[in-house]
């Protein structure tokens, strides 16, 4: 491990990891009608798509699966836009409190200069808990924990 706590060399499940993640994104864009084409060049492009279909789910219904399964999609769509619009990039970090001991995060370098991490998994969950779940209030708040956005107070 470095000073920073991260492990020197992820290994192959990193790798995995956010591959399966860009997959994933690309079979939910595709899944909403977004063909896979437009959704390379700009993610972003899945946002009003996607939006309509968690408007429209029936969330007072849903069982853990579905929960799990939604969770996964918006962490996968999450990761994805930061990766290609910022030039993101998952890490490996350490997690004692987690069933692993680690835990993968993605990494930007934000308008400050430095680098900064969130976890794309935990800002889902927050926006679980926040309903009706709204996409680019998702976003936003990833860009400002990474500190790619300005606030006010950086005015």
């Amino acid at each position: 491990m470095n000073q920073r706590g991260d492990f020197q060399v992820p290994g192959p499940g990193l790798r995995q990891w956010s591959e399966e993640g860009r997959l994933n994104a690309l079979e939910l864009a595709n899944m909403l009608g977004v063909h896979a084409d437009a959704y390379t060049r700009d993610p972003l492009s899945l946002v009003p798509a996607l939006q309509n279909y968690v408007s429209r789910l029936p969330l007072a219904q849903f069982e853990q699966p579905d929960w799990a399964t939604l969770h996964s999609d918006l962490t996968s769509f999450l990761a994805d836009v930061l990766v290609r619009r910022h030039n993101a990039a998952w890490q490996v970090v350490d997690d004692p409190h987690g069933q692993l001991g680690y835990r993968y995060v993605i990494e930007a370098q934000g308008l400050d200069g430095n680098p900064h991490r969130v976890d794309p998994a935990d800002v889902v969950l927050t926006e679980f808990r926040e309903q009706p779940i709204e996409i680019t209030r998702m976003l936003a708040k990833a860009e400002l924990t990474l500190r790619l956005s300005r606030t006010i107070e950086d005015e």
